[in-house]
């Protein structure tokens, strides 16, 4: 379990442990780590005690949850998202040991109906509108993760240790290395002035290999030397805006296969442009926020 930064694919933080430890007493390890920041988490995580491990730690969560979390409301917000209470596992509504959260509902190209939970109370401090289109960047730790498990790591579909111990030493070594890789993007997109996702990830690995193989840098004149000629040599991607939405087809794999699955006469296409996603929020709250409002505005007049 890693903590990831979307904007740069850098991993700050990181904990490694057996089979038997799931992913959110990992994440939990992790909220130390995550003060000041805004953390982003897939559905799998929502819970009391991890929530009360970050916030407790002074970050803010943003975490995708099923319709059955959070589901009663118990104050409707001005924009349409609502407060609701998280209570511990097995736990009665009215017992105590709940949170209190803000859940925002929206669609994405009229799709499924996506729920979002967030300690940010505040709905004109922290707009619906701008966490729904956050969100999905929680993605951009795919793109790290595959940095170290395809590029960095190479074709091997296990690690080559072959003991808990030394397999653990070495998920830790491939973190200290991408992170170093990560840093030197940094450092050649604050010289270029660009976004670090427009710098090529498997160039820099490449060109810091062979370097590594030819000479050792042991001077901060030879570091700035290998800098300048990274610089010149990976440069960085064409155009210096935001990257454009791309779009890929989903397949399943098959079990213990690194090779995607394709139906019959099915073709695997490659990554091809796609228009812009449009996120509305969930109408369903919305009229029911206008139709209280009415009966407000007329027991008023009454």
């Amino acid at each position: 379990m890693t903590l990831t930064e979307t904007g740069t694919h850098a991993q700050t933080g990181a904990a490694v442990d057996g089979a038997c430890c799931g992913e959110p007493e990992l994440a939990i390890r992790l909220a130390p780590s995550a003060a000041g920041m805004l953390v982003i988490m897939d559905r799998g995580f929502p819970g009391v005690a991890l929530w009360r491990a970050y916030t407790g730690a002074g970050a803010h969560l943003l975490i995708r949850a099923r319709s059955c979390v959070a589901a009663r409301p118990i104050e409707y917000l001005p924009d349409g998202t609502y407060l609701a209470r998280m209570n511990l596992a097995g736990q009665k509504r009215a017992a105590p040991g709940h949170v209190v959260l803000r859940v925002i509902e929206y669609q994405v190209d009229g799709g499924e109906v996506i729920r979002l939970l967030t300690d940010l109370l505040d709905h004109e401090a922290y707009p619906a509108a701008e966490l729904a289109a956050l969100y999905r960047e929680r993605w951009e730790a795919e793109s790290s993760y595959r940095q170290v498990k395809t590029f960095q790591r190479g074709s091997q579909l296990v690690l080559r240790s072959a003991s808990p111990e030394l397999a653990c030493q070495e998920a830790w070594a491939h973190l200290v290395v991408h992170h170093c890789l990560i840093r030197i993007i940094m450092e050649l997109a604050a010289g270029a002035r660009t976004d670090p996702d427009r710098i090529s990830f498997l160039k820099v690995l490449k060109h810091v290999r062979r370097s590594v193989i030819a000479r050792t840098v042991t001077t901060a004149a030879k570091m700035t030397d290998f800098m300048d000629t990274l610089a010149s040599k990976v440069g960085h991607k064409p155009g210096s805006g935001p990257r454009r939405p791309r779009v890929a087809d989903r397949l399943l794999k098959r079990q213990n296969s690194k090779y995607s699955y394709r139906g019959k006469g099915q073709l695997l296409r490659p990554t091809r442009s796609a228009p812009a996603r449009t996120i509305t929020l969930h109408p369903a709250l919305l009229q029911l926020l206008k139709q209280r409002h009415w009966a407000m505005a007329r027991s008023c007049q009454a």
